[in-house]
């Protein structure tokens, strides 16, 4: 598990300071940070609403797990 987070960590750092280096300016930088703070917000967000509010009982490994127990969910 450790290692699939750092992979995730190294594919985010070589990502961002590639586009860093191809288009390099001070907004280009601040609308990165703010492009990986909203979404990462937004996904934490989303499972928040998931654990809380639309099943409490069932534990979910991502939202992709979580589509898929919906809509089983639903055809029943």
């Amino acid at each position: 598990m450790w290692l699939k987070g750092w992979l995730f960590l190294v594919i985010g750092l070589l990502s961002a300071g590639m586009l860093l280096v191809e288009h390099w300016s001070w907004r280009t930088a601040l609308l990165l940070a703010l492009c990986v703070w909203g979404f990462c917000r937004a996904y934490y967000f989303a499972f928040h609403v998931i654990e809380r509010w639309v099943d409490p009982s069932f534990k979910f490994s991502g939202l992709g797990h979580f589509i898929a127990h919906a809509w089983r969910a639903r055809r029943r």
